[in-house]
C-alpha cells in the first residue's frame, strides 16, 4: 500500500480558519482517493461538524488525535488540523507525522507577526529532513485590496513558500459550515470557492 499522503494545517495563531480550510481540502481530496479527516484539536470542532454533516447527507471518514500515536490508516491522504499551539502534544505529533504542512495565515499585519513564530518552528523541526515541505497560503483574501496585495507581500518575506492560490474571503463558506457540509455540495453557489481549493490540492501535490 503507498505511504499516506499526510498534510497538517498549523499555525499558532487562532482564528486564521484553518479548520474550515482542513474541512474543505479533505472534501476535495476525497475526490481522488481514500481521505481521513484528522481532528487533532482538542476541542473536537471537526468532529462535531462532522457529525452535522451526517445528519445533513454528508460523510466524510474522521479521526481522533489517538490516530497520530499509531501513524497508520487505510487511507491514502490525511488531514490533520492541529491545535493553534505549537507547544501541545497533539501538535508535535502531526507536525512530526506530516509530508507536508500548510500555514494559513490572514491578510492582516497581527496575523502575519503571529505566524513568524511558526514559521521559524517549522524551519527548525524540518532542518535536515528531507520528504517534508511546508508552505504559506493566504486565507480570506478580499480580492486584490490594498491590504490582500500588502499582505501577499509580507509572507513572502517569511521564510517559506507562498502557494500562488489564494483561498477568498466568500459567504459561501459559511454558509456550507452553517449547512454542515463542505463547498463541494453547495451546487453553482460553492464553484468558485470549489474551483480555489481543487488549485490548492494541485499546488500541494506536486
Amino acid at each position: 500500500m503507498a505511504k499516506p499522503h499526510r498534510i497538517a494545517l498549523f499555525n499558532a495563531k487562532g482564528g486564521c480558519g484553518k479548520t474550515t480550510l482542513a474541512w474543505n481540502l479533505a472534501f476535495g481530496l476525497a475526490r481522488h482517493a481514500p481521505t481521513l479527516l484528522v481532528d487533532a484539536d482538542p476541542q473536537g470542532s471537526l468532529q462535531h461538524w462532522a457529525d452535522w454533516s451526517a445528519e445533513e447527507g454528508g460523510e466524510i471518514a474522521i479521526a481522533g488525535p489517538e490516530l497520530l500515536a499509531q501513524g497508520e490508516s487505510k487511507h491514502r491522504f490525511w488531514v490533520i488540523d492541529c491545535p493553534p499551539a505549537l507547544e501541545a502534544k497533539e501538535t508535535q505529533q502531526a507536525l512530526a507525522l506530516a509530508d507536508f504542512v500548510l500555514l494559513p495565515v490572514l491578510p492582516s499585519p497581527l496575523d502575519l507577526w503571529a505566524s513568524k513564530r511558526s514559521v521559524e518552528a517549522l524551519q527548525e523541526l524540518h532542518a535536515g529532513r528531507r520528504g517534508r515541505h511546508a508552505a504559506l497560503v493566504l486565507n480570506q483574501s478580499e480580492g486584490r485590496s490594498a491590504l490582500s496585495r500588502a499582505a501577499e507581500n509580507a509572507i513572502a518575506n517569511l521564510g517559506l513558500p507562498v502557494l500562488p492560490g489564494h483561498i477568498a474571503r466568500r459567504a459561501i463558506y459559511r454558509s456550507a459550515a452553517i449547512e454542515g457540509k463542505s463547498v463541494y455540495q453547495m451546487g453553482k453557489r460553492g464553484a468558485p470557492a470549489v474551483a480555489e481549493i481543487e488549485r490548492l490540492i494541485e499546488e500541494i501535490r506536486r
